[in-house]
């Protein structure tokens, strides 16, 4: 009991301090580490720390997040963002609310190029908020859509998130890569009818439509970041490489295309792009690092079955009260915890219990992974929130909240009818 205290009651407190999460969990942990091992030689506690992160980074299938982030840094680089924009304004920005469709399935299309959040919200933002404001929209509602738009980036393949949530449930990231195209695809719809709704009394501006040329060569020009996705998801489903090799495949490709094709990227753009790569991994990789030794103690300390068979207790085996709870915990923790630490503490909890309930895991990691996209949009520490934030954070805060009940709405649906998640697996 005292060292669950010692746990949580560290970790909380370098929370609230604004410590980094990726420290908050090391700290945590080795203080209850050296009281668990109270009156032994500090030298033989310490050796289990590199054993324990060693193990925890140096699994083959985290390789893919390196070279994903990789890709998708080349691709925005390479101007792929700029030339989807254009595609889809040729196809839909002569209709009214032409530009909320436009913002939603670029990001849609971007998010499966980056395969982050932040990243969609950061190349697309820039452009796509000026390009609202100038239609006639206010600069609020053009915020908070881009910002809900980018959360897209973490459900639709290849998702980081869903990497890192195969590697601790022990499931096939190929599935949970399918699993999450529909319900991406949904949200996304959700946050189209929201957004109309919203701005239905907005004087906005109408584009002139496009003519067929203009239509064939802005696709044309866009074809080759169109076609990146497929080459990826068909080279898994097909056989040809497992998730790691596709997404070295999506770095080859990715600079093939922003060199050889485009011509938009030059020898000298490649060190910002090994230093943003490296940068955002080296993240992800601490956080990682630490959230391993958390869950280290919670399974010394067996407070990880006591959770799960709480979990059993209060939700009397239902698999309805259970997946409902999972939501709430997650929709609180999305608040105040990023994905990766949020699955790094929650799914080695969650899973055993999914399990006892006979609930598909593939469909549980979407229900997760939903769940904590929503999370990138809510405050205070919402990542979303904060790189898509042309306004002030409060203003901000309260113009998402329609998209965020859109988003939970979509998360219900997708919870209690797996069969949405299923439907290609």
């Amino acid at each position: 009991m005292m060292l669950s205290f010692i746990l949580f009651g560290v970790f909380f407190l370098f929370l609230l301090i604004g410590t980094p999460i990726a420290v908050c969990l090391g700290t945590g942990s080795i203080a209850a580490m050296l009281y668990d091992a109270a009156g032994k030689p500090i030298e033989a506690i310490m050796t289990t720390l590199p054993r324990i992160v060693s193990s925890s980074t140096s699994k083959f299938v985290l390789m893919a997040i390196p070279f994903f982030i990789m890709s998708g840094t080349i691709m925005e680089k390479a101007g792929i963002s700029t030339r989807l924009i254009n595609f889809a304004q040729n196809f839909v920005g002569h209709l009214r609310g032409g530009l909320i469709v436009v913002c939603v399935g670029v990001a849609a299309f971007f998010a499966a190029i980056s395969g982050s959040g932040p990243a969609t919200v950061a190349a697309l933002g820039m452009i796509l908020i000026p390009a609202m404001v100038n239609d006639g929209y206010s600069k609020t509602f053009s915020s908070a859509l881009m910002t809900s738009a980018g959360a897209l980036g973490v459900i639709i393949p290849p998702s980081i998130t869903f990497v890192v949530y195969g590697s601790i449930a022990d499931t096939s990231i190929g599935d949970l890569f399918i699993a999450g195209v529909v319900p991406g695809l949904i949200i996304g719809v959700f946050l189209i009818i929201t957004a109309f709704w919203i701005s239905r009394n907005a004087e906005v501006e109408i584009f002139p439509k496009a003519t067929a040329k203009m239509r064939w060569d802005s696709f044309k020009d866009a074809f080759w970041g169109l076609l990146m996705p497929g080459i990826i998801l068909g080279g898994i489903y097909g056989g040809v490489f497992t998730p790691t090799e596709a997404a070295c495949v999506s770095v080859v490709y990715g600079l093939f295309v922003g060199f050889f094709i485009y011509r938009t990227l030059k020898f000298k753009d490649l060190y910002d792009i090994f230093v943003d790569s490296v940068s955002l991994t080296a993240v992800i990789m601490f956080i990682t690092a630490g959230a391993s030794l958390f869950a280290y103690i919670l399974t010394r300390s067996r407070l990880d079955l006591a959770i799960s068979q709480g979990l059993i207790d209060i939700s009397g085996g239902n698999y309805i009260i259970f997946l409902l709870i999972v939501n709430v915990i997650l929709l609180i923790a999305g608040c105040f915890l990023d994905s990766t630490s949020a699955l790094f503490i929650f799914t080695p909890l969650f899973v055993p219990v999914a399990v006892a309930m006979d609930i598909n895991l593939v469909h549980f990691g979407v229900v997760m992974i939903v769940n904590l996209a929503i999370g990138m949009i809510t405050p205070p520490v919402g990542a979303n929130l904060f790189v898509g934030c042309g306004v002030d954070l409060k203003s901000m805060s309260v113009a998402v909240v329609p998209f965020v009940l859109a988003a939970i709405v979509a998360l219900m649906i997708l919870t209690y009818i797996p069969a949405i998640s299923l439907l290609f697996v």
